[in-house]
């Protein structure tokens, strides 16, 4: 389960959502990600499901791969549908002794499932279509204005990056510590979930140590190479909006404005 997580994943491709420009992608993910939390009816979920559909197709990846991240949250999506459906008064569908389910809380429920799974695929797409690299470039290019009132765009851009990029990473390492407790006759997989929360509790300690280690050794790799922050740094492919970039915005805003539209129509 641990290697279904594909939040920080890069997958190379040629398509022509890989080749946006970092900047159009992050804006849209943000804007999608706000336009999942304004509708509240089937038809405004419809209009996003579909939106999602469409990029998916284009960006050409796998819909396995993408939906295989899916997993690691299947129970946090399991436990939101069902708060939402026991806690939410209203109208009485079924009863199950001090247990009820309404038609609101069912309909909340629903909705709040369908919102997570769409908000974490749509996520998900912007690190699997945008190398590590130019979603640094894009998020300080997107904070830069902010440097006039004292916030450090390329730091902050940097660590939002590397913290992305590592997830892979750790859970690759998380996966070789549990494979070798395994071995020396370890189990994570018997028991309730109290019993195996607490089996993994032996895992903590190496999978700090693990990462502190990636840390130092990232850090002098830096230092090695004189990296600087942002003082006196240049790029080798300077970003540019083009005509495909302005196309797929126009694309989005359309996109974006018939949500609004249908909230505002019902």
């Amino acid at each position: 389960m641990i290697r279904d997580i594909t939040l920080g994943q890069y997958y190379p491709g040629n398509s022509y959502v890989h080749k946006l420009d970092p900047r159009v992608k992050i804006m849209a993910t943000l804007l999608y990600i706000v336009s999942l939390f304004v509708v509240d009816d089937f038809l405004g979920f419809a209009v996003a499901f579909v939106g999602l559909a469409v990029v998916i197709a284009v960006s050409k990846v796998p819909l396995k791969f993408i939906l295989r991240g899916l997993k690691p949250v299947f129970l946090i999506i399991s436990f939101t549908f069902i708060i939402n459906m026991f806690m939410i008064k209203g109208e009485v569908l079924v009863s199950l002794g001090f247990l009820t389910i309404t038609r609101e809380g069912l309909r909340t429920a629903v909705f709040m499932a369908v919102r997570l799974v769409l908000l974490i695929i749509g996520s998900s797409l912007l690190t699997l279509t945008t190398k590590p690299i130019s979603l640094t470039d894009g998020i300080e290019a997107l904070l830069s204005p902010f440097k006039k009132i004292g916030l450090p765009a390329h730091e902050l851009a940097m660590m939002m990056t590397i913290a992305l990029r590592f997830i892979p990473t750790l859970l690759e390492e998380t996966d070789k510590i549990m494979k070798a407790q395994q071995a020396r006759g370890a189990d994570f997989e018997s028991g309730n979930i109290i019993r195996r929360a607490k089996a993994l509790v032996p895992i903590l300690v190496p999978l700090f140590i693990s990462a502190f280690r990636i840390a130092q050794d990232l850090a002098m790799a830096m230092e090695a190479r004189c990296y600087g922050g942002d003082i006196k740094r240049t790029r080798m492919n300077g970003m540019k909006l083009r005509s495909g970039d302005f196309v797929a915005s126009a694309i989005f805003i359309v996109f974006i404005g018939l949500i609004i539209l249908e909230r505002i129509m019902l």
